[in-house]
């Protein structure tokens, strides 16, 4: 007997091969690195990092960006800028950039509200970093065929 597949199940398991690939070209201690330098020395966060579940919301939005630049990588091939290919992201963007700063604030001290604008850039430029990343590294996937 012959077993059935959808065209859905077919998407996803050929997606999660494509980004179980695409992480294969990072590590851990650039994750690591990345974000100690990107929260290491704000007053805000500095003392935040120690707790573990913090470092792993950072990792967790690190790899959710990377992969959604990687994953738009194919219209940069296909002849789009990036601003173009990032006007078709807007919106899964600031939910990244929003769940990072929310969890933050909601760790931090309600003294430290003075200080929730620069967070909120800093988490931007976190999450915009990571995206680039991503971006390049699927183009390059893209056009050596390794997709």
């Amino acid at each position: 007997m012959n077993l059935i597949t959808t065209l859905q199940e077919k998407r996803k398991e050929r997606q999660i091969k494509y980004e179980r690939s695409v992480l294969k070209d990072l590590s851990i201690n650039v994750l690591k690195e990345r974000v100690q330098k990107y929260f290491g020395s704000f007053r805000l966060t500095s003392s935040l990092l120690m707790n573990s579940g913090i470092q792993e919301a950072c990792y967790d939005v690190a790899l959710e960006s990377y992969l959604l630049g990687a994953n738009l990588s194919k219209f940069g091939v296909y002849g789009e800028s990036v601003t173009e290919v990032k006007r078709r992201c807007t919106s899964e963007e600031k939910h990244l950039i929003d769940t990072l700063y929310n969890f933050f604030l909601y760790w931090s001290t309600e003294e430290d509200g003075v200080l929730s604008e620069s967070l909120y850039y800093l988490c931007e430029q976190y999450v915009e970093v990571w995206w680039m990343e991503g971006f390049e590294k699927g183009k390059k996937r893209q056009k050596l065929r390794l997709h």
